[in-house]
């Protein structure tokens, strides 16, 4: 058999159900950022060279950044285009290897007679979006790495928005050591502007005036800004009076040249359309959601990066059925820190801050320290995560 037979081709190749797997040319990739978009640090730098250093062959080593997944194919942007690539043997059959992730930046080289580069190492990650899988800490899925601000997806609709989605996806990430904000969409499907602002409200009270909460209309014209009707003036004027900011042109502020984005949701959120928006083009396909629940379905199904018209770069990942709070105390006491600092005097160690004597959480609530929304968010997570992990980080109390 011949060894170009025994590796899945860049045009396609076997999965283990049988059926071919065809992946796009990267030649055809649209939006992909260009080289001088992106730029690894310098601790990056420095790991690089130190495994060019150690190489046999260091002159066939090249730095890249991976820039799409398509079904686990990665695809490496490098200072000479997009190449399609494959993992090195070592990081393949290894358990503890370091898997790419979009965002990674790798080193890898082009070995003669292949037509796939192979990616030889993972550099340090100076963040990871990730989430824990099932009930144990033993399944934890990359989604994204080396991002700088997270964008927190939600919709709107006749039931509002859920604060405890918010908190769950900010603990996320703040966990991994990227910023985040929160992005609600279909702000013309709100009953009404006082509820859009209730639910603007709700969300600063809860997180705090550092963070941004920016609203988008799904109704948006070829340049991605809202149409100007009375509907979604008022709307746009009781965003802004509860504190938050209105429009595309806001969210791609928080995604400035030079830094990375992602944005996380569940499915039917709207994220494809919010980034066809920012685009300025119809690159994504959308889809529609069930009436009774307002779920949806995938219509993402690659993880890549695309680069926004004079902002940042954004990466678009499939919505989330499921994030499981397994393993993200840290996040949860980032998120809410003046509520983990009380939690950590409380007299007893499994305090639920409840009705326990001598709970420092419930004073220091009763004094005004923290607001209301912020305390309801505190106990519900830390709740599921004593349930749902058998131990806890022993440097963190809930």
């Amino acid at each position: 058999m011949a060894k170009r037979s025994k590796r899945r081709q860049a045009r396609g190749g076997r999965r283990g159900n049988g059926q071919e797997t065809v992946l796009p040319d990267v030649s055809t990739l649209a939006d992909v950022p260009g080289w001088g978009d992106l730029a690894p640090t310098p601790l990056q730098d420095e790991a690089f060279a130190a495994w060019r250093g150690a190489s046999e062959d260091p002159d066939g080593l090249e730095e890249g950044c991976v820039c799409r997944l398509d079904r686990g194919f990665p695809a490496v942007l490098t200072a000479s285009g997009p190449v399609r690539a494959e993992h090195a043997v070592r990081i393949a059959k290894e358990a503890d290897a370091l898997k790419p992730a979009v965002g990674d930046w790798v080193a890898l080289r082009r070995p003669a007679g292949h037509d796939m580069a192979v990616i030889e190492e993972v550099l340090p990650r100076k963040s990871e979006v990730a989430r824990w899988r099932g009930g144990s800490r033993g399944e934890r899925q990359v989604l994204a790495a080396n991002v700088d601000v997270v964008l927190c997806a939600q919709a709107e609709g006749r039931r509002g928005i859920s604060l405890d989605r918010a908190a769950r996806a900010a603990t996320v990430t703040a966990d991994c050591g990227a910023a985040w904000a929160v992005v609600l969409t279909k702000a013309d499907c709100a009953p009404s502007p006082e509820t859009l602002a209730a639910d603007v409200a709700a969300l600063r009270a809860m997180f705090g005036p550092g963070t941004p909460v920016v609203v988008c209309a799904s109704l948006l014209e070829d340049g991605g800004e809202p149409e100007q009707d009375a509907g979604l003036e008022a709307l746009r004027a009781a965003v802004e009076g509860a504190g938050g900011s209105w429009g595309v042109g806001a969210v791609r502020a928080l995604v400035p040249e030079g830094r990375t984005g992602m944005v996380l949701g569940e499915s039917g959120v709207g994220k494809s359309t919010l980034l066809n928006a920012l685009l300025g083009h119809e690159a994504l396909e959308t889809g529609a959601v069930r009436e009774r629940d307002g779920a949806g379905r995938h219509t993402t199904v690659t993880r890549r990066m695309v680069r926004l018209p004079g902002a940042g770069v954004i990466i678009d990942c499939p919505g989330l059925r499921s994030l499981p709070l397994v393993g993200h105390e840290r996040g949860l006491a980032k998120v809410f820190p003046e509520v983990a600092v009380e939690a950590g005097s409380c007299r007893f160690r499994d305090c639920t801050h409840g009705s326990e004597p001598g709970c420092a959480v419930v004073g220091a609530a009763s004094r005004g320290a923290f607001t209301a929304e912020a305390l309801d968010a505190w106990r519900s997570l830390a709740a599921e995560m004593r349930e749902s992990a058998g131990t806890l980080d022993p440097d963190v109390r809930l």
